[in-house]
């Protein structure tokens, strides 16, 4: 373009003119790349925040009366409807107390603490364990082959009621989701059936053992308890109802199909700064180094002279990078082996495609090939390096409201 002005008038004011605004012009496509990624940045950050907040759906049980007035609508009035009637309902009040947390694997999470029974004398007495019994069922527990079989450690009877308490250790397995890993956070429950699961035998939470169970409180877990890259974000009892489709043999099961099963949950919220700094950083380092690769790409003698580009060059430092990001990638991959892609992954990807891109874009370049091509020869390769950070901003924002929704 600036050959043909040349042609027109030989006046160096005129020169000097046009080149002026010709570096005007390069030095505001900067302006507004840096702009338009600032706001793209501000932009995903703010999705970021929305990903880490916890929302919990479920009802939960916060006092006796809540709870008693939940289960009259939701499994007494409703106990004829399924063929019950000669079946009364028995309460049983239980609690629980966690000691230890520890994710096993992406799927199973080990667990140790105390489970307790309260049992009034005159209503209770057919179903109270006997000293040598435990009077619950934990139905998703695995055997691995190094927990223990819960053991009574005390027994109180004080004004006519009889107190059992146990210690429990147990591998729990549950289908968690992954799908926003880092900002992901994870719900570990403990389903509780009493031993006779074949009576209408309903748990209920022990809301007077603990200090305060309120929404937004937290109780039934260890102050100290050690949960390495998690941390504590709420606890609530709830219920899930059953639905089977077997009768596990017995005549006229009642917990076949409705029956309020208690759960305990607390959920936990991943430390985002220790992924980041483990798996996202290096994803941004590469980013940012493919970058600084890109700028030095040039066909003006004096700046190849400068930054000593050349296509072998630029096209071992991206293979150096490929190196860096797929080894990362499959650290990362080996913790969700069992999971499908997660949040984190989609970035590996997208340097994946932009270290291929790069490579074509170079050496297309520096051959000379295709001119018609003018995003890639126009003015140096400017148009690649300006674009380079907002289309990977605008990107990033797109996987995110993607895997958002």
């Amino acid at each position: 373009m600036l050959k043909s002005v040349y042609k027109l008038t030989d006046d160096p004011d005129t020169k000097h003119l046009f080149l002026n605004i010709a570096r005007m012009k390069e030095k505001n496509w900067w302006l507004i790349s840096i702009f338009i990624s600032a706001v793209l940045m501000i932009i995903l950050t703010g999705l970021w925040f929305q990903m880490n907040k916890y929302f919990v759906e479920s009802t939960k049980l916060i006092n006796e009366e809540t709870t008693n007035r939940y289960l009259q609508k939701n499994w007494e009035n409703k106990l004829k409807e399924f063929g019950y009637t000669d079946q009364p309902t028995i309460k049983v009040k239980t609690g629980i107390f966690i000691q230890s947390l520890k994710f096993f694997n992406s799927s199973e999470v080990d667990l140790s603490g105390y489970i307790w029974q309260r049992y009034q004398d005159g209503i209770h007495d057919a179903i109270k364990p006997a000293p040598s019994e435990v009077g619950f069922v934990l139905p998703e527990q695995v055997n691995t082959g190094n927990a223990i079989t819960p053991q009574e450690v005390y027994r109180e009877h004080a004004n006519g009621e009889t107190t059992i308490g146990w210690y429990f250790e147990a591998t729990i397995r549950q289908p968690f989701e992954y799908k926003l890993y880092p900002f992901d956070h994870k719900t570990v429950w403990v389903r509780m059936w009493h031993h006779f699961f074949s009576k209408n035998i309903v748990l209920v939470p022990d809301f007077e053992a603990y200090t305060s169970t309120q929404s937004g409180d937290i109780f039934g877990i260890e102050k100290e308890i050690v949960l390495g890259t998690w941390n504590r974000e709420d606890t609530y009892f709830d219920y899930k109802y059953s639905s089977y489709d077997t009768n596990f043999g017995i005549s006229n099961y009642i917990g076949q199909t409705g029956f309020p099963e208690l759960h305990y949950n607390f959920v936990v919220k991943r430390k985002f700064e220790n992924a980041f700094i483990v798996y996202l950083l290096p994803v941004l380092l590469v980013a940012a180094l493919l970058f600084g690769a890109l700028l030095t790409v040039s066909n003006k003698p004096d700046l190849v002279s400068k930054h000593g580009f050349n296509t072998s060059g630029f096209i071992g430092a991206c293979s150096a990078l490929f190196f860096v990001v797929m080894l990362a990638h499959i650290q990362l991959r080996e913790q969700f082996s069992g999971s499908g892609i997660v949040y984190m992954e989609y970035f590996y990807i997208l340097m994946y495609v932009y270290l291929v891109i790069a490579v074509v874009n170079t050496y297309m370049f520096s051959i000379g090939a295709a001119r018609w091509l003018t995003f890639i020869h126009y003015r140096d390769n400017l148009i690649p390096k300006v674009v380079y950070w907002p289309v990977t901003l605008m990107t990033s924002i797109l996987i995110t409201i993607g895997i958002m929704e």
